[in-house]
């Protein structure tokens, strides 16, 4: 392949330092590493077994498609990382210090300032418009495959599913891996089994993820895969429910307008990307001026070590709900606390510092079950942690999940029931490397 031959040699364990498990989803893991000869951080996607024949396609579509809104692509793995002990391939990539649109989302506990909002939905128009014009189909675009960067710049990341963007998804591994990483941001042609995937799906992606972006939320968040297969076609859409009290923001009007307009369910009646620029680029050409204030509130919340505790949103009770549904004055199902339940949450968060036994994180991970299976994310991530404790069996099972809360739920009922307090224990550590602000207002 062209890449192979403009690429450096694939790049081995003795050029990297410092290797560690920060990431893992339904393609693979990710390593942060840093580069000896480099002198920089990067990351390493690790594809899952079974699935290696889709590198070169991803990181073929990654060099075609590389412009300022797609990660770097420097390079390509061939090693061992920590806790492995057969030769695994991957990708050597740029390193995204600050995440992704998801996680800064999950932090926040809704959307940024407004304007890091216009920005960020004018730079993945910008991408995924470049990547258009390239012939390349996305096919995986949601919150978490748009990474950002030191100051919170998108970029889009995760082409995995690009190898397929000119066939119908017929193929059973096809369909686990659509179904489990992107379901909730596929349009309803989407959902018929002769479906061959046009620019159009990219486009109807980008108006959920918009709606994600402004109002801070996940769609559709109690949904599994079927209910979502059965209720999208017959035109529901996510909740609309409180965005019109935002109205006082500039553009908001208009992107909304595009929202709507990008998850039609006639793929026809989709704007193009080019389309899409003219309404982002006005919009934001009306912030810019406060995009510098705007980040920088947003990076003294994120790192402050109480970033979330006066900000914890109430149980999210997003609905699948029919345009028809929402009204001018709908009332938010999910808005600000009020004070007396900010000073509840605030009581529960506070900073222990006493050593915790075995036997009692244990406990903490029995009495939190209901809220953990709702509320833990990068569940694989945390279950790497817990090595040789998951049978590899559990393991596939378990990561086999679509959803965040299957795994989690499908954790208690394997591992940590039949692994007792060791496991949960091993567990609770990591879940607190991994979402301390959860376990904080959960009341460690």
């Amino acid at each position: 392949m062209e890449l192979l031959s403009r690429k450096t040699e694939p790049v081995g364990d003795g050029s990297f330092e410092k290797l560690k498990l920060v990431g893992s989803g339904g393609f693979g893991r990710v390593y942060k590493a840093r580069h000896k000869d480099w002198c920089f951080d990067v990351a390493i996607k690790i594809l899952h077994d079974g699935v290696n024949m889709s590198l070169c396609d991803e990181a073929y579509h990654m060099d075609k498609g590389s412009c300022n809104f797609v990660v770097v692509l420097h390079g390509t793995y061939q090693g061992c990382p920590p806790g492995v002990t057969s030769p695994q391939q991957g990708l050597v990539m740029e390193f995204m210090a600050r995440g992704s649109v998801q996680s800064l989302l999950e932090h926040l506990s809704g959307p940024p300032q407004w304007p890091l909002v216009c920005r960020l939905a004018h730079q993945v128009a910008l991408g995924m418009n470049f990547l258009h014009s390239q012939t390349i189909m996305h096919q995986d675009l949601k919150p978490s495959n748009v990474l950002l960067n030191d100051d919170l710049n998108a970029r889009l990341a995760d082409f995995g599913l690009s190898r397929v963007s000119t066939s119908a998804l017929n193929s059973n591994r096809e369909k686990s891996v659509m179904i489990g990483g992107s379901y909730k941001y596929m349009p309803p042609e989407a959902f018929e089994v002769s479906y061959k995937p046009v620019r159009a799906f990219d486009i109807y992606s980008y108006g959920i993820l918009l709606w994600s972006i402004i109002t801070g939320k996940e769609p559709y968040p109690s949904a599994d895969y079927d209910l979502v297969n059965l209720k999208i076609p017959q035109g529901d859409r996510p909740c609309c429910k409180g965005i019109d009290l935002m109205r006082e923001r500039e553009g908001l009007k208009e992107l909304v307008d595009l929202m709507e307009r990008c998850w039609d369910g006639s793929p026809s009646k989709r704007p193009p990307f080019k389309g899409c620029l003219e309404v982002t680029e006005n919009v934001f050409s009306k912030h810019e001026n406060g995009i510098h204030d705007a980040v920088g509130q947003v990076l003294t919340r994120l790192n402050s070590p109480t970033s979330n505790q006066s900000n914890t949103s109430v149980a999210s009770s997003v609905l699948l709900q029919t345009p028809e549904q929402s009204k001018p004055n709908d009332t938010v199902d999910n808005g600000p606390l009020t004070q007396t339940e900010r000073s509840s949450t605030q009581d529960c968060v506070r900073i222990s510092t006493r050593t915790m036994s075995n036997t009692d994180k244990a406990k903490f991970v029995d009495k939190n079950r209901a809220k953990l299976i709702k509320d833990a994310t990068m569940v694989m991530a945390m279950i790497e942690e817990l090595g040789d404790m998951v049978h590899p069996e559990t393991y596939s099972l378990i990561d086999a999940k679509p959803t965040s809360h299957e795994q989690m739920r499908a954790l208690y009922q394997t591992a940590l029931r039949s692994g007792g307090e060791a496991v949960k224990a091993a567990f609770y550590d990591a879940l607190k490397n991994h979402q301390r602000d959860l376990v904080l207002r959960l009341g460690d």
